[in-house]
């Protein structure tokens, strides 16, 4: 399967090549190439997109420890199909964290496809959207990691989100005046992740999200990028409630996480999960926080008999803060605090706080950058951790 990729990326540079004579390159960072039907009927931006990785963690009483990494690596193809009103998108990972998490429910095919969905825009502020993508959970994950103000997302959202998964959701968008937008969406999904090709154990999860966006719309819809780059010349609020229902989930963070098995197959619980969040940005200074809230009918897995597995769904509650500064020469000063308190009468997790401190330099916005930041991570009973990171962006 590595091998027929690789093909496909040859036979698409080929394309490029020989379309080269026919169309002008695009500016960096604006895809690879672009290619448009001659009858206008369809069109695709292929890109790429890669992140290079060092990083060293140092804990009281063991060896320092450090590694470096091809964080990712990703191909993306997206345009329109017949009609503008019909678009599409689809994003492959290739490197070992974008395809890791295999399971026997994602064995006999390779998980390549990050996303993989068709956008329908039937009505005016209307989008249906069928197939794999991110589903309407926390502003952070549905950030684009190419988007973010850190190296990496916060402790609240690798111990809470919602990530991908395959499924229906509706879109609409409107404004309640001039300046009020108001973005509604609902999605039904599997319920256990991307990339799930057999089975579809337990039921299926529902997700419902309101966005608000008070003070109009942000600039090249910068509620969605996290640092202030087009540094909005009025204050900017978007605010967000997510509302997530799996039903019969058989893992234990909803749709991510490990599968809960038990003597006669697989533990299955209703899990629920509470999102608030919120983006401010104003002249080159952003401020972003996320609230979540986990809980579910009954976190402990049991065999048949009603003796305990020793698995248990992962409930509790963690916020997170964040804020930046963008200077005149692009340097940008970030911050952030993260709160985690899973339940540890259920889950046994001590209560775990992370400092963060990020300097980062763009050099041509989130598409070509340098970020590094520290970490100070307190968990209680444990030793303190200092993690360092140092990451170089690059997208074409």
């Amino acid at each position: 399967m590595k091998l027929k990729v690789t093909l496909v990326a040859l036979s698409l540079f080929a394309i490029s090549l020989v379309n080269a004579q026919e169309q002008k390159s695009p500016k960096f960072g604006k895809g690879l190439f672009n290619l448009v039907g001659k009858d206008s009927t369809w069109s695709m931006k292929v890109g790429t997109r890669m992140q290079f990785l060092a990083i060293a963690n140092f804990e009281d009483g063991a060896n320092p420890e450090s590694n470096f990494l091809v964080r990712r690596a990703r191909l993306k193809f997206d345009g329109f199909a017949f009609s503008t009103k019909l678009k599409y998108k689809m994003e492959l990972g290739l490197s070992n964290r974008d395809i890791s998490g295999a399971s026997q429910f994602t064995s006999n095919a390779p998980r390549y496809i990050l996303d993989a969905v068709i956008k329908y825009n039937f009505a005016p502020g209307f989008e249906l959207w069928f197939g794999q993508t991110k589903l309407p959970g926390n502003r952070e994950r549905v950030i684009s990691s190419g988007n973010l103000q850190q190296v990496d997302r916060s402790l609240l959202n690798s111990r809470f989100n919602i990530d991908r998964d395959l499924g229906i959701q509706l879109r609409y968008k409107f404004k309640a005046s001039d300046n009020f937008t108001i973005k509604p969406m609902l999605s039904i999904a599997q319920g256990e992740g991307r990339n799930v090709t057999s089975g579809n154990l337990g039921g299926h999860q529902f997700t419902g999200r309101v966005e608000l966006l008070p003070l109009g719309n942000f600039t090249s819809k910068g509620d969605y990028s996290a640092s202030d780059l087009k540094r909005e010349e009025k204050p900017k609020l978007a605010i967000g409630i997510t509302y997530d229902h799996n039903s019969n989930a058989v893992k234990n963070r909803s749709n991510q996480g490990s599968y809960m098995t038990n003597d006669v197959g697989f533990y299955e619980t209703d899990i629920n999960t509470l999102f608030i969040d919120f983006i401010f940005k104003h002249k080159g200074f952003s401020f972003m926080g996320e609230y979540a809230d986990r809980d579910a009918d009954d976190p402990f897995a049991k065999n048949s008999d009603g003796t305990l597995t020793g698995d248990e769904v992962q409930v509790g509650k963690g916020f997170n803060l964040q804020t930046g500064y963008l200077l005149d020469s692009n340097w940008e000063i970030s911050g952030r605090y993260t709160d985690i308190k899973l339940d540890k009468t259920i889950t046994g997790k001590d209560a775990e706080s992370q400092y963060t401190l990020g300097v980062s330099r763009y050099i041509v916005g989130h598409k070509l950058k340098i970020q590094s930041d520290i970490s100070l991570l307190q968990v209680d009973n444990s030793n303190d951790q200092i993690m360092y990171r140092l990451q170089f962006d690059i997208h074409f």
